[in-house]
């Protein structure tokens, strides 16, 4: 059936219940009555015993386990510093690491001062000295080509090599310092002795010896290698152009070998006195060791009142 069944409602079971003889029936609630569970008293928790050592010593213990973390703690970090720290080894090798870098640095500042910077300052001086000799000239100020009128150092005339495209000021001298490393070439002037004296390009005779950087300071000599009998050099002057053709090359020889410089020069081929111009500079390049030559041969001589000559207007 599914209807209301109330007589099997548990509330409603009569339990008898006596008072004197009598017995009374009374429906009592199940033990899960939610008003039973209500007025269930929970048990108290349990009571903390001891007087004022015991809690001294339970706080004593708290503190301990507190600090005994942090000196844990302490450790382990001291414990990882030790790790991190270096060894001697390591150290050493860092070092020395960041010394070739540095040096390597160096170096690398000294070669572009070397290979660059040189050829800037040489090149601004030499051409400089260049413009002021054209300039002095022009205005008739150019000191006299009397013999010993030119000092060490000081500029008397102007080379030009075409082929090359050079224009260097020539200066008597080969002293590195106040010549050659200020983008200049130098005049082999002698010694007190006389020797490595040579000629002078207005002389009738003789062999006008000129000395020049190959590499650095403005490096005019660079490719004097590349020289091809009959090329152009001309030298220019206060009141001449004198004009050469290269004849012959000399590839290697020694730096003590002066006889190159000599009014006939052996190896050159000239057979006689005449008027010669020798180049002189250092091989192989970015050595000093040994020196290459190049020698020509006067074939005119032109008035500055007449112009340029045709190797310079060509």
């Amino acid at each position: 059936m599914t209807a209301l069944r109330p007589e099997q409602d548990p509330l409603l079971v009569p339990k008898p219940t006596s008072y004197g003889t009598g017995s009374v029936s009374q429906p009592l609630p199940p033990e899960d009555d939610p008003t039973i569970s209500l007025r269930r008293v929970e048990p108290a928790p349990p009571l903390v015993t001891g007087g004022r050592a015991e809690r001294r010593r339970a706080a004593g213990r708290s503190a301990s386990a507190a600090s005994g973390g942090r000196a844990e703690r302490r450790r382990a970090a001291q414990r990882a510093a030790r790790a991190r720290r270096d060894s001697v080894g390591v150290v050493a090798s860092r070092l020395v690491g960041e010394l070739f870098i540095t040096l390597g640095v160096v170096m690398l500042l000294f070669v572009a001062y070397q290979l660059w910077w040189t050829n800037v300052i040489a090149q601004r001086q030499a051409g400089g000295a260049a413009d002021s000799l054209q300039n002095s000239w022009e205005k008739g100020d150019g000191p006299d080509r009397s013999a010993g009128a030119f000092s060490p150092g000081q500029g008397f005339a102007i080379l030009y090599i075409p082929s090359l495209d050079v224009k260097a000021p020539i200066a008597q001298g080969v002293n590195k310092h106040k010549v050659l490393d200020r983008g200049m070439v130098g005049h082999y002037e002698g010694d007190g002795a006389g020797a490595l004296k040579t000629a002078m390009p207005w002389d009738k005779q003789g062999n006008f010896a000129l000395a020049g950087h190959r590499n650095t300071h403005g490096e005019p000599f660079r490719y004097v290698n590349r020289l091809q009998p009959g090329d152009k050099i001309v030298v220019e002057t206060k009141d001449a152009f004198y004009t050469y053709e290269m004849t012959s090359r000399l590839d290697q020889t020694s730096p003590a070998n002066i006889r190159v410089i000599q009014p006939v020069p052996p190896g050159s081929g000239f057979r006689a006195p005449g008027r010669y111009i020798t180049l002189t500079t250092c091989t192989p390049e970015f050595t000093s060791t040994y020196r290459m030559i190049v020698w020509g041969k006067m074939v005119d001589e032109r008035p500055r009142s007449k112009g340029k000559p045709d190797a310079l207007v060509n």
